[in-house]
């Protein structure tokens, strides 16, 4: 914690160490910032002398009061009240962050704007800019021009032995024989890792190794995706429990011919011993791969059925940190459209194996509330909460990360799209756009987001109405306002509702 000249400013969230030389993001930033004396009228945080102004300020922070007071507090009467700074230093933003050329440090510095005009400054932290580690070469790949090879990436963690041997088996049928595959597992237990290592046997074309930590798989996704060697131009992604038809990798290569930067196939969804349960995944939605606000709010690209060129994969290293349950297809998503055109082959090319240990179950069915988030804690203005952080602001960061990532690829169109995003919590018209889009779009045949938008709605009025709530007199004490601190992850339960809408958006 950081105190200058009375000002006490602190960030609390994770910040990503290091960042790679050459490449700008955006991180997401939050934590506490108040005056002994004098209330914080305006906050920036300066990036390397650059301000940036934070318009999520002055939330409220009981835990900061009762920390600073003690916990026998009663709240403070009025805004006005001195001991009552500590109680709105809540803040977040989302940084921006440019690239640097060389290795270095980013400094970050907070700017805070004092009732009556005075301005006081204190460190936030410093960024590690680091050189990006080349992908490794593959000796055992003979060099051949034509086709480009194929790094196949997965990621595994305690898999079925079945399944998972299925899978392998699968990947070894493929018709396109110009491929090698990566294997980061994720701290699998040693008679786990064995079996997988007992799957691939001495196949040099698969290469495993092992997380030195737990990971989670949005971070063993990030792993498999760096592990890929450097002689391959192309990359695809691979669950540990699906089977491929024979002739995904040809016909997905093919799809590329036409420039695009990713290219994906509809999925069949099967239980374990084969069983068709749908010949499609579209049963209910419409997918979606031209539309870039659409693919935001609702992903319908599945990693696991798809196929990118070296390029996107580059872009979308590293993943960007975001609060609650993170999501690596959508991810690379958002950055492949961003960055240019996605192809789709419209036929299954894999089997989506449903099982009771999957990440995620049937995506076209819902949760019995609408197939929303609905399912989260009770109490409705509870519910908003979760909509805005791990709804609105976590796609927010998104949003931000692919415009500094993709700036230079991106389309007038697509620019104005994500912009408008990043806009709408600030905005007056943004709500109101959020709002009309889905069912409009959904009276016009276009429904790929479900009409989630709304629920983006309601946590950006959940952000307004807890702000409002903060400077209203007399104050709460804290009895609802407590919620207002930003979550750094979900609890089980939230977890576990978060992943049934996320199946009913075919997120996966």
């Amino acid at each position: 914690m950081n105190e200058a000249a009375g000002l006490t400013v602190l960030v609390e969230s994770p910040l990503p160490d290091p960042l790679p030389v050459g490449r700008a993001t955006a991180i997401y930033c939050a934590g506490r910032c108040w005056h002994r004396s004098r209330h914080v009228a305006a906050l920036e945080i300066a990036v390397e002398g650059v301000r940036q102004p934070v318009r999520t300020a002055g939330m409220p922070r009981p835990d900061v009061y009762a920390e600073v007071h003690g916990p026998g507090w009663a709240g403070p009467t009025s805004p006005d009240d001195p001991e009552g700074h500590s109680y709105r230093s809540g803040f977040w933003v989302t940084l921006p962050i440019p690239a640097r050329p060389e290795p270095g440090s980013v400094d970050l510095r907070a700017v805070a704007q004092l009732e009556g005009g005075a301005e006081v400054t204190a460190p936030l932290g410093t960024l590690r800019v680091d050189e990006r580690q080349s992908p490794r070469p593959c000796p055992d790949v003979p060099a051949c021009s034509e086709p480009c090879l194929i790094a196949i990436c997965m990621a595994t963690f305690e898999p079925d032995a079945a399944l998972f041997k299925a899978q392998v088996d699968s990947i070894r049928r493929q018709t396109d024989d110009r491929w090698m595959c990566v294997i980061s597992d994720d701290c699998s237990s040693p008679q786990n890792f064995e079996r997988i290592r007992n799957a691939v046997g001495d196949d040099p074309r698969f290469l495993l190794s092992r997380a030195p930590e737990r990971l989670g798989y949005y971070r063993n996704f990030e792993r498999a995706l760096a592990m890929a060697p450097a002689e391959a131009e192309l990359i695809a992604l691979s669950d540990q429990d699906d089977r491929w038809h024979p002739d995904k990798l040809a016909l997905l290569r093919d799809a590329l011919r036409g420039g695009a930067g990713l290219a994906y196939s509809d999925q069949r969804l099967v239980r374990p011993d084969g069983r068709v349960l749908s010949e499609t995944m579209w049963r209910g939605r419409r997918n979606n791969y031209t539309n870039m606000a659409s693919m935001l709010i609702a992903n319908t690209i599945t990693g696991a059925a798809s196929l990118m060129r070296r390029e996107v994969a580059d872009l979308a290293l590293p993943f960007p940190l975001t609060p609650g349950l993170q999501f690596h297809d959508h991810w690379i998503a958002v950055v492949a459209l961003a960055a240019g055109d996605v192809a789709y082959v419209d036929r299954p090319l894999c089997d989506y194996v449903q099982h009771p240990g999957a990440v995620l179950g049937r995506p076209d069915k819902g949760d019995g509330g609408g197939g929303r988030l609905a399912v989260l804690r009770g109490g409705e203005f509870d519910r908003w909460r979760q909509r805005y952080y791990f709804g609105y602001l976590a796609r927010e960061i998104q949003a931000q990360a692919a415009l500094a990532r993709c700036e230079g690829r991106l389309t007038g169109a697509k620019r104005s799209a994500l912009r408008r995003y990043v806009d709408a919590q600030h905005s007056l018209t943004g709500p109101l756009w959020l709002a009309a889009r889905g069912p409009l779009r959904a009276l016009a045949g276009r429904g790929e987001t479900k009409r989630t938008e709304w629920e983006l709605v309601q946590g950006i009025l959940w952000r307004r109405l807890i702000a409002a709530r903060a400077r209203r007199e007399p104050w709460s004490g804290g009895k609802v306002l407590d919620a207002a601190y930003p979550p750094l992850e979900p609890t089980g339960f939230e977890q576990r509702g978060l992943r049934r809408w996320r199946a009913s958006l075919r997120q996966d």
